[in-house]
């Protein structure tokens, strides 16, 4: 457990202000704006899918209600720096002032091909887009006012694919989301500052991101005539299935919350996964190359 800011004293402490939370329509966005809810927080829900982002909304805001606060939705592409920009000023002109952000919002990509360099040039943008620059939008738009104010936190969602070898764009995004998480995290606590990150690596959890092409924008959309091969679609079952008997979403909200109270930077989801990655950080040490016989996402020896 990490060590508490000057400015956290215990979990009540979160009532009265106002979270923001990415990919709040579904999944554990969702979750998250529901926990924050029931914490007394004000929170700002967003997505791009607007008939659903108003659904959570309605929701979360019953829960909010009940503790005298408020919920509201901005619908936001956060591959859209403008909107983002947008996104911050909606909820500090609300709210007069936003403490947690959580840059939640990701999409999958096809991330499953048929071999090396079958990835299109267009999945690469769509997804590094929305997974990266959606996490780089967040910081550019609310980290000034966060540390204008000191009393904030930041959740960026990264993966456990994030620590593991793949060649996909998702892997990319999420290794990059680990990378800058981590070090404005060293560069937070060399200034000073009172503002914290954590960084969520979550490994199998039950959400629809293996869906997320229902929100992909026709310039990224594949060739009419690409067809996934039988390979690609029995490895998409088996991912599905992954994700169906992962944990539930509300488990990671708790998770959040916590990590938020007590100012801790890693928040892992399945520590079996966390202990595969020793392998491959022995082979780095020991100047090997890496062991591609090794299964690292399902944890087999």
């Amino acid at each position: 457990m990490g060590a508490r800011s000057p400015y956290r004293c215990a979990v009540d402490q979160l009532e009265g202000r106002t979270a923001v939370v990415t990919g709040a329509a579904s999944g554990m966005g969702r979750a998250f704006a529901r926990r924050f809810a029931t914490a007394g927080m004000n929170v700002v829900l967003s997505d791009v899918e607007e008939p659903v982002l108003d659904e959570a909304v309605d929701e979360v805001a019953a829960i909010a209600a009940d503790r005298n606060a408020e919920a509201m939705g901005v619908i936001t592409d956060v591959a859209d720096e403008q909107a983002v920009a947008e996104l911050a000023a909606q909820s500090i002109d609300r709210f007069g002032r936003v403490n947690v952000v959580c840059n939640n919002a990701g999409v999958a990509g096809t991330g499953l091909v048929d071999g090396p360099g079958s990835i299109s040039t267009k999945d690469w943008k769509w997804v590094l887009d929305v997974n990266l620059w959606g996490v780089i939008h967040g910081h550019q738009a609310f980290l000034p006012h966060l540390l204008d104010h000191g009393d904030g936190h930041i959740v960026n969602t990264a993966s456990m694919a994030g620590h593991f070898p793949g060649h996909s764009a998702y892997t990319a995004s999420k290794w990059a989301v680990v990378g800058i998480s981590e070090g404005l995290f060293t560069q937070l606590k060399t200034i000073g500052s009172t503002v914290g990150i954590s960084c969520l690596c979550p490994g199998w959890v039950n959400t629809n991101i293996a869906e997320s092409a229902r929100n992909r924008p026709e310039w990224a959309a594949p060739d009419a005539l690409a067809e996934p091969s039988a390979a690609v679609e029995a490895r998409f079952a088996v991912i599905r299935d992954q994700l169906a008997s992962g944990r539930s979403p509300d488990d990671v909200a708790d998770l959040v919350h916590d990590a938020v109270v007590n100012d801790s930077f890693w928040i892992f989801t399945d520590l079996s996964m966390v202990a595969n990655l020793r392998p491959r950080f022995d082979a780095v040490l020991e100047n090997r190359n890496p062991d591609w016989n090794h299964n690292f996402v399902d944890g087999d020896d």
